[in-house]
């Protein structure tokens, strides 16, 4: 299939053949008829399969049938990183005289007004910062046409369900809603159930699963052996590009601590970071400049870097879903990927929820000078 046979308008076809798209992906293909008939949807696709554009590109053709003033496109995504990801797409493949405003906590409160005051079509935005906006009466969203909500899974997760029904009852109940999520987590599917309307589901992946690109492998470990195992990977194989996920900001710094005291070209990212210092973490890892990226679950959704070689789960995430967003960011658009996860004798539980929700026994590789014990096996009856 090709972007022309979707029903897009030439103009957007235009932009999509200047920016390099050629055939839309599986969620494309799905997502974007349905939203140009104007009905609600949910989509469920792994991440990395191009639900950007998925939402934006119809959402813009709708906004280009007529000329009308104010925010007519309202886009919400829990972290600062993916709002802005989402902002530098649309000002990509966007028509010029459409205007869009990133709204995100931890920028200049001032500027943002004045970008709003200028005029704006569309607004992306962290639901806290927008909250704000709403509160002091610098931003309208009464004329709402489209509401997208981004990684709806990750800003209930992130404790935003009050923001984000507070913004809903700012919008018009006459719109058109657009859901996306990696996973389908009953406190989503409440969200969704009780703020669309008779919404399509639509799955360009089985929900909750890991991308079939990804190679996953469990290292088991001694805890206070995670530190060498994570050098001992690092130095012994050729990983070109490799996200470390830890639980804790303490514990990311103290890794990248670690790895830069033994020359390793290494960056931190987490919540107690500056946006300035989170964009330049994360402008060095994409330009290769940093080799090796930590960061915590905060980031996990944020980080959208082509060719991740290798995820590493340095410590195994606190829920199951979480696993399936960190390795998500490796093995993305078709591309060949690895996720390792270093897992100690606490952790047998946690992998134990992490294989039941993706449904497949991830392969255990022991190296026993770290630790690492081969798991006894069930006693026959």
């Amino acid at each position: 299939m090709k972007f022309k046979e979707l029903g897009l308008n030439e103009e957007l076809l235009k932009r999509c053949e200047a920016v390099g798209y050629s055939e839309p992906t599986a969620i494309q293909q799905k997502a974007i008829p349905l939203a140009l008939s104007g009905t609600d949807l949910i989509g469920c696709a792994e991440t990395g399969s191009g639900k950007t554009a998925a939402f934006l590109l119809p959402s813009l053709h709708h906004l280009m049938k007529k000329k009308v003033p104010g925010v007519r496109l309202l886009v919400l995504a829990p972290t600062r990183e993916l709002v802005s990801q989402i902002d530098e797409s649309f000002r990509t493949i966007a028509p010029k005289q459409f205007k869009c405003a990133n709204i995100i906590g931890g920028a200049n409160m001032n500027k943002q007004i004045e970008a709003l005051k200028k005029g704006v079509n569309a607004v992306v935005a962290t639901p806290g910062r927008l909250n704000d906006h709403i509160e002091r009466g610098t931003v309208d969203i009464s004329k709402v046409e489209i509401l997208v909500l981004d990684e709806a899974d990750r800003m209930l997760d992130m404790g935003f369900l009050p923001q984000i029904k507070r913004i809903i009852s700012s919008v018009p109940k006459k719109r058109q809603t657009l859901l996306f999520s990696a996973t389908m987590s009953t406190p989503v599917q409440n969200l969704a159930w009780k703020f669309m309307h008779e919404p399509e589901m639509i799955e360009a992946s089985p929900v909750n699963k890991t991308a079939h690109t990804i190679e996953e492998v469990i290292y088991p470990v001694a805890t206070n052996s995670k530190i060498a195992m994570l050098i001992h990977l690092l130095e012994e194989n050729d990983f070109e590009k490799v996200l470390v996920f830890t639980r804790t900001k303490r514990t990311a710094e103290k890794v990248a601590h670690i790895l830069k005291a033994r020359d390793h070209h290494a960056d931190e990212i987490h919540a107690d970071r500056s946006q300035a210092q989170r964009e330049r973490a994360l402008r060095d890892f994409k330009s290769g400049k940093t080799r090796v990226l930590i960061a915590t679950d905060i980031a996990s959704r944020g980080i959208d870097v082509e060719l991740v070689s290798h995820v590493i789960n340095f410590d195994v995430p606190e829920s199951p879903e979480d696993y399936v967003h960190r390795v998500g960011r490796t093995g993305r658009a078709g591309n060949y990927g690895e996720a390792i996860t270093l897992a100690s004798p606490i952790d047998k539980v946690a992998i134990k929820a992490i294989e039941k929700l993706t449904g497949k026994k991830i392969k255990r590789v022991v190296i026993p000078e770290f630790g690492g014990v081969e798991e006894s096996p069930k006693p026959r009856r």
